[in-house]
């Protein structure tokens, strides 16, 4: 398994703090979220590698935070984009570095900006269980927050039947975060995604189209997710974060 870490954003909702610094690079607690991820993963699970997705911008951002991690199978991937407008977008990024890296292998795909409560080995586990490309879910009361998320319709046996990226008129009140787990069968697919007119921007519109195509499955949360996102959400999560519970 290879995790793919997207962090070629530019985070212009927290300025000043991300104006000339990477979000994933942020503390949260005695950690930046990038070492809450990886962390995770690194003290669960053995035989993974990283590569970590950057713009041009903040490369040497991770590049010097890579050296003083000091693990070797954690790779910095620049690509090329320089500003918040000529950015590639999260789907093409995936697929630039399948092909930059060669990759031939199941990807687990972790937005750089989230932290949770609770081990990614869950969703490693369950899909490797299930045999399928898997996503998670969660389940949000708030409708106003539904607006802004990719929204899942589930059957009884966790099957994907449905996902939407922020529409105006969510079906479910299931929420998908932004960490995703695709067979390496279906990460092929991606050239044929784009091709189709899948969005590139947001990461859970390939999840969105290959659902309508391949059986991928939803694992409920057993925790909590914390996106950081602005400012205010930055200062909550500084204030309620925990650290992995499970």
């Amino acid at each position: 398994m290879k995790c793919l870490i997207l962090a070629a954003g530019y985070a212009t909702r927290l300025y000043p703090l991300t104006e000339n610094f990477p979000k994933p690079l942020l503390k949260v607690g005695e950690k930046t979220i990038l070492d809450w991820l990886i962390d995770d993963i690194e003290s669960r699970e053995t035989g993974t590698e990283y590569v970590i997705i950057s713009n041009h911008k903040y490369a040497k951002h991770f590049e010097l935070w890579a050296k003083e991690k000091m693990l070797s199978h954690i790779q910095v991937l620049d690509d090329g984009s320089s500003t918040n407008e000529t950015r590639l977008g999260a789907v093409i990024d995936i697929w630039y570095a399948i092909q930059k890296l060669q990759l031939d292998d199941d990807l687990l795909i972790l937005a750089g900006d989230n932290v949770l409560d609770f081990s990614l080995t869950h969703l490693i586990r369950y899909a490797r269980e299930k045999k399928t490309s898997c996503i998670m879910r969660y389940y949000e009361s708030v409708w106003d927050k539904l607006l802004k998320c990719g929204v899942v319709t589930v059957a009884d046996d966790d099957r994907v039947l449905a996902m939407t990226e922020k529409s105006p008129d969510p079906a479910t009140h299931w929420c998908c975060p932004p960490f995703y787990y695709y067979t390496k069968e279906d990460a092929k697919l991606i050239p044929q995604a784009i091709e189709e007119g899948c969005g590139t921007d947001a990461p859970g519109s390939l999840a969105a189209w290959l659902c309508q195509r391949r059986i991928v499955h939803a694992m409920e949360m057993p925790g909590h997710r914390y996106d950081i996102g602005n400012l205010e959400s930055y200062q909550k999560v500084q204030k309620e974060y925990k650290g992995i519970q499970c």
